[in-house]
């Protein structure tokens, strides 16, 4: 239970809930003992009656003692009918209170979870699959949602029951109460093996079918190379394979699922069989009446659910508490990336990278090495360099979604771990190299990052992005739904839809990350000729392999393995016959005469 204990604070929020199912619980359930009282008295009335109908026999009382017998009978019945639609009332605001109080606390917790989520640095998503972030936010918020609603509710229940039902039938008859009583801990047991029995084979279910569902979800993105390689038959036989195994699951969880319902039966059944034969032995010796049996049956009854469902709860309340073990978790991991003066003004544009060193830390490479560089307001710096060198890592860096290991990065003569990272982020425009669009449509892909947007201020980014005629070309132009991660467009229409998004900002800072990677030649001179327009008295970051996209920069830096080895205009590199930056210009020079 000490995971559980996180979740104390929300039975304090939801306090009044809470209390008000205990009073519920509590009145319920005496509504449920009572009837058991009026039918003894019932049964011993009509018992009573009949002696009384037959010692009277040809008399005139005898017509009086049958309507006196009928009345009080009526009246017994009307009791037990008012008592029963009584106790359904309370019974639904028992429900209305508490599963209504585990269902808000649901909520309040999934909203946690993904608050915090959002806070948390890169390098905890680069640690943790999107199935694990998903299973806690969805399946073990549910069993702790469990743990507040009936868990709760039905060992209030049961506590409740026993506390007054036990001494009453103690009352009655000690033998008969011991009798009656005696399957029922078997019962309990019984049902919390089987229970766990069923949640594990259940749990077996779960992760089948979320590979199951996994695997098809891949074999349809891919269809296209499924189809190109002629897989489909070996695709049908892995998803045959996995349905096979599914199957198999699903009829080993149904086999004992048969097992539950015919084992409380037979369970209820032997302490019913217990209390007849024994409460008939003692109506024989004259210590209890027919009436007290009938109670005692009532009493049976009420008790099989509540003591069938402590086997139940306390399932229910060990698989919360591993659930709210593995939420906490995640919930006790702290980001590193927080502000250290909340700085928050409007930006020039004047970036230093001074000696700044970046490890990941999840992976131990050592992306940059005593990188510095300056770059004005208003002014375009290119960076370029092989697969791997770094060029990106300047990127993430500058937008703070890391901090660097060693060194200092400073905007306009502030630290940017001195900024509020709301307002680092909302003047600068990120186009990253790995382009994600939402599944919605074009218009609120590109105004995503905007909390007012213009419909002029859309048009003109989506032309600014040289993507704007493609857009009006489709059916529902701007309304055009995406499918998932943006499949519905080409790759090059996709990067520039993501320009487009990071242009209707406009951002006092701009980084294009290998944003142009998937465009035809034609449509990168149109973007940068549309660019240089929004460039001018902009501080833009350009980063590319392609030295097609970097000439027009103001200055270029060429970062090899980390390191810069040169840094200039493109006239001045060029002039350097050895150096990296001409020998990747001839090689794209030579690739693009072959093509």
């Amino acid at each position: 239970m000490s995971a559980l204990s996180a979740t104390n604070k929300y039975l304090f929020r939801y306090k009044w809930h809470f209390l008000g199912g205990i009073l519920f619980v509590a009145l319920s359930t005496l509504l449920a003992i009572f009837p058991a009282q009026i039918v003894r008295y019932a049964f011993d009335l009509v018992s009573e009656g009949i002696d009384l109908y037959h010692l009277f026999a040809g008399t005139s009382s005898q017509g009086e003692v049958y309507s006196l017998f009928g009345r009080n009978v009526l009246l017994y019945g009307i009791l037990i009918i008012v008592l029963a639609l009584l106790r359904g009332i309370f019974l639904f605001f028992m429900r209305q209170t508490l599963i209504v109080m585990s269902r808000h606390i649901e909520n309040d917790q999934k909203n946690e979870i993904y608050q915090h989520y959002q806070t948390l640095p890169l390098a905890f998503y680069r640690r943790h699959s999107t199935g694990d972030l998903m299973s806690r936010i969805s399946e073990d918020v549910g069993r702790v949602r469990m743990y507040f609603g009936p868990a709760i509710m039905y060992f209030m229940q049961l506590v409740l029951l026993f506390v007054l039902i036990v001494p009453l039938m103690f009352m009655v008859n000690v033998k008969l109460t011991i009798y009656t009583l005696l399957p029922l801990p078997i019962l309990s047991v019984s049902i919390f093996y089987v229970n766990n029995l069923i949640e594990k084979k259940s749990d077996e279910i779960q992760r089948s079918l979320s590979g199951m569902t996994t695997f098809v979800q891949e074999a349809f993105s891919g269809i296209r190379v499924l189809k190109s390689f002629v897989r489909e038959q070996d695709s049908h036989q892995q998803f045959a394979r996995a349905s096979n195994e599914y199957k198999e699951k699903s009829l080993s969880l149904n086999f004992v699922n048969s097992l539950f319902f015919p084992l409380i039966m037979f369970l209820v059944g032997l302490s019913t069989i217990v209390t007849v034969y024994v409460g008939g032995q003692e109506v024989i010796r004259g210590t209890i009446t027919t009436g007290s049996i009938a109670e005692f049956l009532i009493y049976v009854n009420l008790l099989t659910w509540p003591v069938t469902a402590l086997g139940w709860t306390s399932s229910l309340v060990q698989r919360a508490e591993a659930s709210q073990a593995r939420i906490n978790e995640f919930l006790d991991q702290k980001t590193d990336i927080v502000s250290q003066q909340n700085i928050e003004q409007e930006m020039v544009g004047d970036i230093v990278f001074d000696n700044v060193s970046f490890t990941y830390p999840d992976t131990g490479i050592q992306a940059l090495h005593n990188v510095s560089f300056r770059i004005r307001p208003g002014q375009t710096l290119a960076v370029i360099g092989n697969t791997g060198s770094g060029k990106s890592t300047v990127a993430v860096l500058l937008c703070r979604l890391f901090d660097v290991t060693t060194g200092t990065i400073r905007i306009d003569g502030v630290d940017v771990r001195d900024y509020s990272l709301n307002s680092l982020r909302e003047q600068i425009g990120y186009v990253p190299q790995d382009v994600f669009l939402f599944s919605d449509s074009i218009r609120n892909n590109i105004n995503f990052g905007l909390n007012n947007p213009t419909e002029e201020r859309m048009q003109q980014a989506a032309k600014d992005a040289n993507v704007y005629d493609n857009i009006i070309r489709f059916p529902e132009g701007f309304d055009t739904k995406l499918g998932e991660r943006g499949i519905t467009l080409s790759g090059g229409q996709k990067q520039r839809v993501s320009i487009a998004r990071a242009l209707v900002k406009e951002p006092k800072i701009l980084i294009l990350d290998d944003s142009l990677s998937a465009v035809d030649t034609n449509t990168e001179n149109a973007i940068l000729d549309a660019l240089q327009r929004i460039m001018h008295n902009r501080t833009s970051l350009i980063i590319s392999h392609r030295v097609s996209s970097v000439k027009l920069a103001d200055e270029i830096l060429v970062l090899d393995d980390g390191v810069i080895v040169q840094h200039g205009t493109h006239e001045v590199l060029m002039q350097d016959a050895d150096g990296l930056y001409r020998a990747l210009y001839e090689r794209q020079l030579q690739s693009e005469d072959a093509a």
